[in-house]
């Protein structure tokens, strides 16, 4: 117990963390502080960016290990699996189309870099150490989910085309060439490519400015789901409330399970489990506009960026990292 509450002081006392409290208070009450669309879609490319090279840097100087390698198979069955899991529960807790319950199942497989980005501050800021190279877990657990959510539609005869829907070229573009997964895996084989020198080469760039940009990124991340979350709370049921809660905590659960079979490090399983629990509201949303276009926005965007994006960030991330303390070193 002492160690989750001083993760969490640690964790709420941190400027990123202050930053997206301070964009999400003042927009609920009607502030307008965000970014325009190009500076923040910009920043987002930077994060992404310096999180892919230096993950493959890592790579370049040996850094791959046996253990990334399972965390990497682990995560991309979780994100996989778990769109059927959500689209089952969400069948059982609430009236929505079949179209809406894929789309939102989506979200709750696919991951957001950016909760990564703030669980791999936390452990610096604590001392813990990590592997870079769970930049590749992240990049990999991207698209499994908007496939299966895809096959979600087809099998519920909605969403654009209800006809090989898997193989429409249009929606598997969209899945495998959306900005997230081009930006972190073409970074990260750079950054494999070019090793220690590459990464020597830019770090005046992608390491020395990386946490003040984070800063300015929750700041608007936090005006955008204060603003989400004013203007979108009436879509949202109560069980649709809890399910943005739970849902992360059950993905959650079984990372950590996985995390103890194959007893992995304290970073990296709590890493994992901050990937399995994420949501995502970058590249889902961007597929799920293409192959689920009959799907409201107002409800998986406010369930992911409203209510698990924030309950992650202030109290999720600094819980996995307690319950993987039993894994360290």
């Amino acid at each position: 117990m002492n160690l989750y509450l001083s993760i969490v002081e640690q964790n709420l006392l941190s400027p990123p963390v202050l930053f997206f409290c301070l964009g999400f208070i003042v927009s609920v009450f009607g502030a307008s502080i965000a970014l325009p669309a190009g500076v923040s879609k910009m920043i987002a490319i930077y994060l992404m960016l310096a999180i892919g090279f230096k993950g493959g840097a890592a790579i370049g100087m040996g850094a791959l290990s046996t253990e990334v390698i399972l965390c990497l198979i682990v995560g991309v069955v979780l994100s996989g699996a778990m769109p059927f899991a959500a689209f089952r529960l969400l069948g059982l807790v609430s009236p929505l189309p079949a179209t809406d319950r894929a789309a939102i199942a989506a979200h709750y497989g696919s991951i957001s870099i950016v909760t990564f980005t703030a669980a791999t501050d936390a452990l610096i800021r604590l001392g813990l150490d990590y592997s870079a190279t769970m930049a590749a877990v992240a990049a990999a657990m991207e698209a499994p989910a908007i496939i299966s959510a895809v096959y979600l539609l087809q099998k519920a005869g909605s969403g654009k085309c209800s006809e090989n829907m898997v193989a429409s070229p249009t929606v598997m573009r969209e899945v495998f060439f959306n900005v997230t997964i081009v930006v972190l895996v073409g970074a990260f084989a750079i950054g494999a490519v070019t090793g220690e020198r590459g990464l020597s080469d830019v770090s005046g760039f992608l390491v020395d400015p990386f946490g003040g940009v984070l800063c300015l990124f929750l700041l608007d991340l936090g005006a955008v789901a204060g603003q989400g979350l004013r203007t979108g709370w009436r879509s949202l049921s109560l069980p649709l409330v809890l399910f943005a809660a739970w849902m992360p905590a059950l993905s959650a659960m079984l990372a950590f399970l996985s995390a103890l079979a194959l007893g992995l490090s304290h970073g990296n399983a709590a890493l994992l489990m901050t990937l399995a629990a994420s949501a995502s509201y970058i590249a889902a949303p961007a597929a799920m506009r293409i192959a689920a276009p009959s799907a409201r926005p107002g409800i998986y965007l406010t369930m992911a960026l409203g209510v698990t994006f924030p309950l992650n960030l202030l109290i999720g991330v600094p819980l996995y990292i307690s319950i993987t303390s039993v894994l360290a070193p």
